[in-house]
């Protein structure tokens, strides 16, 4: 499958989004073609005197300063350090020109000083007293019962004071760049959780407990699990989690049958589970920034599964994992793939429509193909489901505090040297999201306590790490993070712009409570720009563990609606306040629905063992692309 041309009007093929900007090569050029073009136009340079001047304006020596870059983001985790002090500087001058706001911090550290001072009278006279601060709500850090008895709770009122200082200190400044509030905030709470009192053994009792009641044996194992994880990355070793989850034999072990594949993907066709099926099949398509398998884990949680169980002929894309080679694979790419999956069904099976549903970004490219072939008359598609999913990226939670056009040119040339973004620098980005939990709370229970948690096989799967395109990863960035050209009318595909509300096939969308990767108040916006029956649900859980969320799981819930075509919009919190809350999975109502827009009819179960088109079977799911390391 070729990738088409670019084209002059399309504004996500330009140069530009392409990672080829004047003077940089639109190839994807490592250091060696840049000096050769160099040399070629500078004879002179091998014995660094240039004889003559470049006949033209181009940039010769560009390259130079994008390795400078890459070899700074390698020390920075990709994170911009201009994109950082900007912010910085923006929140020093401000405060430096406010004399009210210095006032305000000084009344509050005086009165904090004071409240702080009045529990530390009170609690060691032995009067019982109410403590002057809380932590956050969904804070569990300090949960444990020996935060609240002296000396451990003093210790914590006074973190906590000076996070609530920190707080107003970085709260925003009027004429302060909003971004760059939200970016001081975000880092003065990472630097805050770095010496709060649960990471150190003198002042969390926790640690001092359990080392006293062992002997300190807890110590000695959590050296031995820190040492153990230490030789794991030296010798580039598997997580423990794929010990004891492996795929094809613990995990992604639904029956199928993989019946085509490209320099893409692999499209596995899943052995049905009933006699009878729904005529219309139903093809997902995963995310390709982790692997297909979180929609097919264990046999009990597993999507497809269940989807299978219930009925219908399910295929999955299962992307390739690129190396440094595919650094020129495209996001349009990635579009084509889903039409080519969507053309094999058709030749597998004869289908005239097909259920399309989407997970994450593959829910976004997944958009991005419904609004394309409802432009071109394309009418294959009998409904569409975006399952934690952006079609607008305005309002796209934390992960945007950290997108602008210093800190995604910081991360373009990282790439351009690489050619790829590697999964642990990814990985890296969604871990400091989420620093207590992930980072934090683990050294703690690991490395001090001793404690090694069992693992899952959520876990297991977010381990299976992947890689993304050089120009692709650009090209999403810029073109969706950055300037949010799908809702804003400047998405262009093979040179002409689509737009969302040409889509008319139902849609059912999916967002959950507590994402913040594809916050629901995010993804709930597709009401805003389609005009077709959109049923919205809105679930218990995060982004992955809301959306695994099958029959039986304990303490789940979703809210649920139907938006009708003439409709009038409603704001999400006004629609979450009035919608219903179900108790118990949302894959129900999902099943339920997709049954509704199916054809009656049911037909013979098709075979995944022997195609009815041309399509031939290549190999067993789960294939090899998801096992590519």
């Amino acid at each position: 499958m070729s990738r088409p041309a670019a084209n002059a009007n399309d504004p996500i093929a330009t140069d530009r989004t392409a990672g080829a900007t004047r003077g940089q090569s639109t190839t994807g050029a490592t250091a060696d073609d840049a000096v050769a073009r160099l040399q070629s136009s500078c004879p002179a340079i091998e014995c660094g005197v240039i004889s003559r001047p470049p006949s033209d304006h181009e940039l010769q020596f560009d390259f130079l300063d994008r390795f400078l870059r890459a070899s700074t983001a390698r020390l920075t985790s990709g994170l911009s350090p201009y994109a950082i002090g900007a912010a910085w500087f923006d929140w020093a001058l401000h405060s430096m020109r406010s004399p009210g706001r210095q006032l305000d911090l000084w009344g509050a550290f005086l009165l904090n000083q004071a409240r702080l001072a009045r529990f530390t009278m009170d609690s060691l006279a032995g009067n019982a007293t109410e403590r002057p601060f809380a932590p956050h709500a969904g804070d569990h850090r300090f949960d444990a019962p020996g935060w609240r008895e002296m000396p451990a709770s003093l210790f914590l009122q006074s973190y906590l004071a000076m996070e609530d200082w920190w707080h107003l200190a970085t709260s925003e400044i009027r004429g302060m760049v909003p971004k760059h509030a939200d970016r001081i905030a975000f880092m003065t709470s990472q630097m805050l959780d770095v010496i709060a009192p649960t990471n150190n053994a003198l002042t969390n009792p926790v640690i001092m407990q359990k080392t006293l009641s062992e002997g300190g044996q807890n110590v000695v194992r959590g050296m031995a699990n820190l040492f153990d994880d230490i030789q794991r990355e030296i010798a580039q070793e598997p997580p423990r989690s794929a010990e004891k989850f492996r795929v094809g034999r613990d995990l992604a072990i639904t029956p199928g049958t993989v019946v085509f594949r490209n320099h893409m993907f692999e499209l596995i066709q899943y052995a049905p589970t009933t006699a009878e099926v729904r005529a219309e099949p139903v093809l997902i398509v995963p995310a390709w920034i982790m692997k297909y398998y979180i929609l097919d884990l264990r046999p009990e949680n597993s999507f497809v599964r269940h989807l299978t169980d219930r009925g219908h002929t399910v295929f999955m894309m299962s992307w390739i994992n690129p190396g440094p080679e595919q650094r020129d694979i495209a996001l349009d790419d990635y579009r084509l793939a889903v039409m080519r999956a969507l053309d094999a069904i058709a030749e597998a099976l004869a289908a005239d429509k097909i259920h399309l549903a989407g997970y994450c970004l593959g829910g976004t490219i997944a958009a991005i193909a419904a609004a394309t072939m409802a432009r071109d008359g394309d009418d294959r598609l009998q409904s569409l489901t975006l399952l934690a999913a952006q079609t607008d990226f305005s309002e796209a939670g934390e992960l945007m505090l950290f997108v602008d056009h210093s800190q995604i040119a910081f991360l373009e040339d990282m790439m351009w040297a690489q050619g790829v973004l590697k999964g642990r620098q990814m990985s890296g980005a969604f871990r400091m999201l989420r620093s207590n939990e992930l980072v934090w709370s683990r050294i703690i229970q690991e490395y001090v306590l001793g404690e090694r948690p069992e693992v899952f096989d959520i876990q297991a799967w977010s381990e299976d790490l992947t890689r993304m395109p050089y120009r692709m990863h650009s090209q999403y960035l810029r073109g969706l993070f950055l300037e949010n050209r799908l809702t804003a009318g400047r998405f262009a595909v093979e040179g002409r712009v689509i737009a969302l509300k040409d889509i008319e096939v139902p849609m059912f969308v999916v967002g959950t409570e507590s994402d913040h990767i594809a916050p629901w108040r995010s993804v709930y916006k597709a009401h805003l720009f389609t005009d077709n029956e959109l049923t919205f649900v809105l679930t218990s859980g995060g982004h992955n563990s809301g959306i695994v969320s099958e029959p039986g799981h304990r303490h789940r819930h979703y809210r649920f609606g139907v938006r009708k075509p003439l409709d009038r919009y409603r704001d999400p919190d006004t629609w979450s306040k009035t919608a219903p809350v179900v108790d118990g999975s949302w894959w129900e109502a999902w099943f339920d629905w997709l049954a509704a827009k199916s054809a009656p009819n049911l037909v013979p179960a098709r075979s995944d063992r022997r195609a009815a088109g041309q399509l031939q079977p290549l190999c067993p799911a789960p294939g090899a692309f998801v096992l590519q390391r």
